[in-house]
């Protein structure tokens, strides 16, 4: 009797993330393999699971271990299967999201042919000379210098159109997949299909089945696989290039658990099957891959809106967060933009009679006016911990309370009194249908909601109170200002086009004010630089950010306190969270799998490696 052959599995149970072995059935041996969805007998309920190693050798007798129940669908590919074990140790988190994401969507079947990929689709005439004509040899020239290249950034300007650019940078043989965080896809899908490529769009919404469909299709390879950041995850078998748009957005991190970043995993798989790996992006983040490749100055400023900014402290007290140059904007363009990052009506309150600061409670932090009712009846609420009370002030009794910090709900109600007869409507994340008025108001959520040009009419945006941005306490702060003004650009389009972003500050010779002034992103890189350097951060250092249960935490930060070259702080009942620093990414991998071995028997405990607000 021949031996039973046995593979690994992965449950798909989110709480269990210990791999099991099951014995393989004659029947199901010429359609299981490393990455196949099998169904498997989990303590007798009947859950979906995937292969992740074959033919194992296990010291359990062969008798005693259940057999498979079936093969569901084809799943990831075996390198791919691989890259999400390295994935969960590197970011310390769950395996089985990243198996989910790198699955497809409904059943394929898995008894795929493995024969070989059909070539790639070239291009009917040679994209770099494409690229060159298009944009007077800007895309082309930078395209060839990236292609010629293991590894290299380009930075590319906010306004200018990128499509011939990453056109260009497609391989002229196997798959490319090109990794776009945000935005519409369809106009940069038909760009690149004019070039003669085969798109498959990576959808992570519609129809399982259209979903599955473009999977199945990538798993055949010769093609160019455009999605967002779990497109990376693609079952190409083919990959010669990867391509990362828009590094330094937020949207390329994942926010559960494993917090995995897109070009992280892009550089892995890159790496391990010899593909090239570039990166486009209007500011490229310091841990952006070296060397970065610029266009000409005339290139890059063409490539940036008009950017004007009001001093605000050359201007006479009184005026609120509008200055005269802001209303004459706003009253003068045919759509403008309004910004400012703070949610509700007011955000900040003191008594009017004793001058006492408004505090909750409970927790004592600062309370702010709840929506929905009018000034005199409305609430205090608490973000913290969600207490509400009355409109008074604690200490004595008074009901007229000052506002210090208005939030943007009071501020359109003020923009509509400066501007009578111009229709100021507020735009947030909820917001379904934008309204037709000329002007909209909102938190940054609003950049995001508008049609960019040249599809959009916006002929300004102004930034109320832009120093919240870049006096914001956290390291990243600078990097993130930029990236607003970058969203801002995109929606008024370059400086031929006439538009400008408005920016009201007291900060004028700010770097990132320098930086979108001059359009020069490498302003802000080169202050960046030595700060990074000096507080041991990213990229000189690399984060982590624990939390959870605390007897978890205490016991995950002594673990860490143990371990060379770690940094702790927290873990001592004194905060919620715990920030490990380690010098390198294997060191920082290796004293989070000591902290969970220490921690997780406790209670719950999460990590959120390399954090984008710290």
């Amino acid at each position: 009797m021949r031996e039973a052959r046995i593979c690994r599995v992965a449950v798909d149970v989110l709480a269990v993330e210990r791999l099991f072995d099951y014995t393989i059935p004659e029947n199901l041996a010429a359609v299981v393999r490393v990455g196949t969805v099998v169904r498997v007998n989990l303590g007798g309920r009947r859950v979906r699971a995937w292969v992740v190693e074959d033919g194992v050798v296990t010291e359990a007798p062969p008798g005693k271990l259940r057999p498979l129940l079936g093969a569901v669908s084809a799943g990831p590919p075996p390198d791919i299967v691989d890259l999400t074990a390295w994935a969960a140790w590197r970011f310390a988190g769950p395996r089985l999201p990243l198996l989910r994401a790198a699955s497809p969507a409904a059943v394929v079947s898995p008894q795929r042919s493995d024969s070989p990929a059909p070539p790639a689709v070239r291009p009917p005439r040679d994209a770099l000379a494409l690229a060159a004509s298009a944009l007077a040899g800007e895309a082309g020239d930078l395209a060839g210098d990236a292609a010629r290249r293991a590894v290299a950034t380009i930075r590319w300007p906010p306004a200018a159109q990128r499509g011939d650019l990453l056109a260009a940078l497609v391989a002229s043989a196997g798959s490319t997949v090109v990794v776009v965080p945000e935005g519409r896809l369809g106009t940069l899908a038909a760009q690149l299909r004019a070039t003669g490529a085969t798109v498959v769009p990576w959808l992570v919404e519609g129809r399982p089945r259209d979903r599955a469909r473009a999977w199945e299709r990538a798993g055949q390879g010769g093609c160019v696989v455009l999605g967002g950041r779990s497109a990376v995850l693609a079952p190409v078998p083919d990959l010669a290039a990867v391509v990362i748009v828009d590094d330094g957005s937020e949207a390329l991190k994942e926010e559960r658990s494993p917090t995995w970043h897109a070009r992280e995993l892009a550089a892995e798989r890159a790496t391990r099957c010899g593909a090239r790996l570039t990166v486009v992006s209007p500011v490229p983040p310091l841990e952006a891959p070296a060397p970065v490749l610029t266009p000409s100055r005339a290139a890059e400023r063409a490539g940036w809106p008009i950017t004007e900014v009001v001093d605000r402290r050359r201007e006479p007290p009184g005026l609120g967060l509008f200055s005269s140059r802001a209303v004459a904007v706003l009253r003068d363009a045919p759509r403008a933009v309004c910004v400012l990052n703070r949610k509700g009506r007011a955000r900040l309150l003191a008594c009017a009679a004793c001058g006492e600061l408004v505090r909750c409670e409970r927790c004592e932090a600062s309370v702010a006016e709840v929506d929905g009712a009018s000034a005199e009846m409305s609430l205090l609420g608490c973000a913290r911990c969600g207490a509400t009370r009355p409109r008074v002030c604690v200490r004595c009794g008074s009901t007229r309370l000052k506002i210090l910090r208005s939030g943007v709900t009071r501020v359109r109600e003020e923009l509509a009194a400066l501007l009578p007869g111009v229709g100021v409507a507020m735009v947030d994340a909820a917001t379904e249908q934008l309204p037709p008025d000329p002007v909209l108001i909102g938190t940054e959520a609003v950049l995001h909601r508008v049609e960019p040009y040249p599809g959009g009419s916006t002929a300004a945006v102004v930034f109320l109170d832009f120093d919240a941005e870049l006096l914001a306490p956290r390291f990243r702060a600078g990097e993130q200002a930029l990236w607003l003004l970058v969203r801002a650009a995109r929606l008024v389009g370059p400086r031929s086009a006439g538009g400008r972003v408005l920016v009201q500050t007291r900060l004028p010779r700010h770097e990132v004010i320098e930086a979108a002034l001059k359009a020069d992103p490498g302003l802000l890189a080169e202050a960046e630089r030595p700060r990074r350097k000096l507080l041991e951060l990213p990229p000189y250092a690399m984060l982590a950010r624990l939390t959870g249960d605390p007897p978890a935490l205490a016991a995950a930060a002594e673990a860490l306190r143990g371990v060379h070259d770690v940094g702790v702080s927290g873990g001592d009942g004194s905060a919620d969270a715990v920030l490990v620093r380690a010098p390198t990414k294997d060191a920082l991998a290796g004293a989070l799998a000591a902290a969970f071995a220490r921690g997780r028997p406790v209670g719950r405990l999460r990590a959120e490696v390399d954090p984008l607000r710290v």
